[in-house]
């Protein structure tokens, strides 16, 4: 089975998942899925549609936002964004599972979603972190996006 490291109580990421570990997910009350993974990248590994559909038998909503090797745009994180708020907003029960190859553009792509909705650059670094990712790539656009939240 395959780690879901937690970000917030409301945002886990993880690795590549299967079948599996969407029954897992539904055990640990995981309401959404999103998959930063684009198809064809590892043809071994489990694909969106397999995900989609094994996520749809067991009731979990699923959503594909795949990171490329050209990194971050600003409609992908408006998606997440849109994913976050609509799963009942960033401060629910509601759980959410980000996957990719190893975790990374999952936490990337939540730190930059939760820097658009205005959270402080500071616990965004520190809950990454503690889950065993780093920022690093993308902090100077989560203080971007962190000051015009501002206004």
């Amino acid at each position: 089975m395959t780690e879901f490291r937690k970000l917030t109580d409301t945002f886990y990421v993880s690795e590549q998942i299967d079948i599996s570990d969407v029954e897992k997910a539904k055990a640990d009350g995981f309401a959404l899925i999103v998959n930063n993974r684009p198809d064809g990248e590892d043809p071994g590994a489990a694909q969106g549609q397999d995900i989609r559909e094994a996520a749809e038998k067991v009731g979990i909503g699923f959503l594909e936002i795949p990171i490329t090797h050209a990194g971050f745009s600003l409609p992908q994180i408006d998606e997440l964004v849109d994913a976050i708020t609509g799963a009942g907003g960033p401060e629910t029960a509601v759980k959410v599972l980000g996957y990719c190859r190893s975790g990374t553009r999952s936490s990337l792509l939540w730190a930059l979603a939760q820097a658009k909705l205005g959270k402080n650059p500071e616990v965004i670094e520190a809950e990454v972190e503690q889950a065993g990712y780093s920022v690093a790539p993308v902090r100077p656009t989560i203080d971007m996006l962190a000051q015009q939240s501002k206004g």
